[in-house]
């Protein structure tokens, strides 16, 4: 088969790979169909991550088609399905309490393990979704969107509160997405006029640009000085984070989207004056994939405007390095693999 492989910083190519083989027990082959291009995806080829060893197949936002299956596998062959990529272990204490996003031993495809920027791949069937009605494309957005979800119901978030969505990348938009789909007053804050231009003409939401007036100044004009009931930062921006605490109203919730390598620090007397709640938000459950399906299938999210940007595994390697450095119109790619 063939498989994009990131065999170093840098270094993107196209090989002939032997196939995945027979699935076992509780396991399925499946034909991938789409994959998305995440901003994870950048930071492997780029040399960003943390955790990652060379060489990789990544890509974890896929769609695809069951063609084999093990044991004990209920789903049919010729199933469209969305892969959860995030593979728990059932065991630990996250997994028992029914938290298998934040496994203790988690391991998601296309970073701990190789992806599917590939022709096949094997998934255990409890990470196979069937896509009920969706098209394989759009299906292939399903995983992006649901972090977003997720972000949103972690946070508890009440109809009518204002609601501040940091950071207007995929994922931001993704999390201000479903916080309107909740009934939350969104404004989105960032520092690039084209990314909020779009999100203001094509999506409807309040542009706040801090690359013209301070952060701090912007939050307090757009609330009388009160704050923002409920903060998503979704920037992966050590400073933004930090900047982030002072943004929540007093009785409010800063939700942490997005994932920093640094120490983040904050000042203890301003946190406990608000008395505010700080919450994780890591990857997503099948609720959240759920919750988007649903929410795709009656038009709340208009993905026509989101993908912007498509290619093929054989110019994978090519755009994919192209699309790390040209930014411009760029808010989703896919890749059209099957």
């Amino acid at each position: 088969m063939k498989a994009v492989v990131c065999l170093s910083p840098g270094e993107l190519v196209l090989e002939d790979r032997a196939g995945p083989g027979t699935p076992p027990p509780g396991w399925a082959r499946v034909a991938v169909s789409h994959v998305g291009i995440c901003g994870t995806d950048y930071h492997i080829f780029e040399g960003k991550h943390p955790f990652l060893a060379y060489p990789r197949v990544m890509g974890h936002e896929v769609s695809g088609t069951v063609i084999e299956k093990g044991e004990g596998v209920d789903l049919a062959v010729g199933e469209p399905v969305v892969i959860n990529p995030y593979l728990s272990c059932g065991k630990c204490i996250a997994c028992r309490r029914g938290k298998p996003n934040c496994c203790v031993r988690i391991e998601v495809l296309g970073v701990h393990r190789d992806g599917a920027m590939c022709d096949e791949i094997l998934v255990p069937a409890q990470n196979l979704y069937p896509a009920n009605g969706l098209s394989l494309a759009d299906a292939a957005a399903v995983e992006f969107l649901a972090i977003g979800a997720h972000a949103v119901r972690r946070s508890l978030g009440l109809p009518g509160q204002r609601t501040l969505v940091i950071g207007a990348g995929p994922i931001g938009l993704g999390t201000a997405i479903f916080a309107r789909i909740a009934g939350l007053d969104v404004s989105l804050l960032d520092m690039s006029a084209e990314r909020l231009g779009f999100a203001e003409k094509q999506l409807g939401f309040v542009p706040l640009d801090s690359s013209k007036v301070p952060a701090a100044e912007l939050v307090r004009q757009a609330t009388a000085g009160e704050g923002f009931d409920l903060v998503f930062d979704a920037t992966g921006n050590t400073q933004s984070v930090q900047s982030a605490f002072a943004h929540v109203a007093h009785g409010g919730t800063l939700v942490l989207v997005s994932v920093v390598k640094d120490d983040i620090t904050f000042s203890d007397p301003e946190f406990h004056k608000r008395e505010m709640m700080l919450i994780g938000s890591r990857n997503a459950l099948k609720a959240d994939f759920d919750h988007v399906a649903d929410s795709i299938r009656n038009g709340a999210v208009p993905l026509n405007k989101l993908v912007t940007h498509r290619t093929t595994l054989a110019g994978t390697p090519r755009d994919l390095a192209r699309w790390t450095h040209e930014k411009s119109g760029l808010i989703k790619a896919v890749i059209e693999v099957g």
